[in-house]
């Protein structure tokens, strides 16, 4: 299939869904992360690589309230923008998303109301210019039956399509959406937790279910920009261990993604997979990879290391250490982890830092922890970190630094860390050259 990629962000997704379809080895990854420099590692290895980079926020991260980053959503996509001109990575090159769009912040309101705050936030993401939005309004708010239909859902989705498509205008490039609900509970898996790839019957009600309620809603041009579906592959991740993914346990669930128009699949929580399960994921039409706390769980690891190399060399006298301010946050405000992780003090204290659901990651922003992350850089980067040093803690990247192709920084070996978390899924998803 000749390559027909255009200057339209969006339009280039649906040119890439366009030839996973057609059985070429395309696809995407979404890298949904907040932190500045996640997203700059992300950046620069899709220019690297010569692939299109997708950064997402989650309704929860950003909105028009701020979400618990703080930022809205213009205030977001200026950021990753400016980073993406830092980088040189082309304009074209980037992709914003919106990732879970719908009541889920509000929902312990009446769903009315709760619907009312998706609207204006489905606006700001859309005015914003994302080209690729999530919606997701599977969630039940407070007047709700506890389990909502599909018609419900896809009536809720159409609706914020509707007010995505009104509040853009006449302006163009028009985003994509995605539609589809079936992602593991938040935090990742329960124990004992029994993980199925989604019925194919499912896949046919939530897209006949989504295209009725677009057609009705009279978004008959948006419905031809309805480019896939979210679906469940047979996969997930815990506190400690991950659920492989099975492509024999999906065959029919990858066959039945041609039986829809122009769709594929998105697949949520792909963290910690075995490197050859991203291939097959692509191969069999999941050509949209979540990328969710993997790429934090990787920052976190190379900043704890490099907290330990800090403490071997002259003139590091810190005081907040980052461990300690990510436990004092954590410990001050628990409401992001204490559902999530069971036990007694010692293992409570273990999953804090290193369960794989990762939630410190909602801890960054905190002003004593960014501030002790600042003063860790802000002296390492002064320093050419001795590779012995490199080998005791960053093992990994040992090699690369001895070889002179990773400058021995502390922002380089955090970048490099991040981005090795990242490979897999960028070796999978193919060059989307022009």
């Amino acid at each position: 299939m000749q390559d027909t990629l255009t200057r339209a962000p969006a339009s280039q997704l649906s040119t890439i869904f366009a030839r996973n379809r057609a059985g070429e080895r395309q696809g995407v990854y979404s890298v949904c992360c907040a932190h500045p420099l996640v997203i700059r590692a992300a950046l620069e290895l899709a220019r690297d690589r010569d692939q299109v980079a997708v950064i997402e926020s989650t309704c929860n991260q950003v909105n028009q309230d701020g979400g618990y980053t703080g930022m809205t959503p213009q205030v977001f996509a200026d950021q990753v923008r400016a980073t993406a001109a830092e980088v040189g990575l082309a304009a074209d090159r980037l992709v914003l998303g919106g990732d879970h769009l719908g009541p889920q912040p509000w929902r312990a309101l009446p769903a009315e109301q709760a619907m009312a705050k998706a609207v204006t936030m489905i606006e700001h993401y859309a005015r914003a210019g994302y080209g690729k939005l999530h919606l997701d309004c599977s969630m039940a708010c407070a007047d709700d039956p506890q389990a909502l239909s599909d018609a419900t859902i896809a009536a809720r989705a159409a609706r914020l399509a509707a007010a995505a498509e009104a509040a853009l205008g006449a302006a163009d490039p028009r985003p994509v959406y995605i539609v589809g609900t079936e992602v593991p509970a938040p935090g990742g898996m329960g124990e004992g937790h029994e993980i199925d790839p989604t019925a194919p019957a499912s896949v046919r009600e939530t897209w006949r279910a989504h295209e009725q309620a677009f057609a009705e809603t009279q978004l008959h041009d948006a419905l031809t920009r309805v480019v896939a579906i979210v679906v469940q592959p047979g996969l997930d991740f815990g506190n400690e261990d991950v659920v492989h993914f099975a492509p024999g346990g999906a065959a029919d669930l990858a066959d039945t993604v041609l039986d829809l128009d122009r769709a594929v699949y998105e697949a949520h929580s792909t963290d910690y997979q075995l490197p050859g399960a991203y291939t097959a994921l692509v191969d069999m039409h999941f050509a949209i990879l979540k990328v969710g706390p993997a790429a934090t769980f990787a920052l976190r690891e190379a900043i704890y290391a490099l907290e330990l190399i800090a403490r071997e060399l002259p003139g590091w006298h810190a005081g907040l250490s980052v461990r300690d301010a990510l436990e004092a946050a954590m410990l001050r405000d628990p409401k992001h982890w204490a559902s999530h992780y069971h036990g007694d003090a010692p293992r409570l204290a273990y999953l804090r830092h290193f369960s794989l659901s990762d939630r410190l990651r909602y801890y960054w922003t905190e002003p004593q922890v960014a501030a002790a992350a600042d003063a860790l850089f802000g002296f390492l980067d002064g320093h050419a970190l001795p590779l012995p040093l490199i080998s005791q803690y960053l093992p990994q990247h040992a090699l690369a630094v001895a070889a002179g192709t990773l400058p021995p920084t502390a922002t380089a070996l955090a970048t490099a860390t991040v981005q090795a978390s990242l490979a897999p899924y960028a070796d999978a998803c193919g060059t989307h050259a022009a």
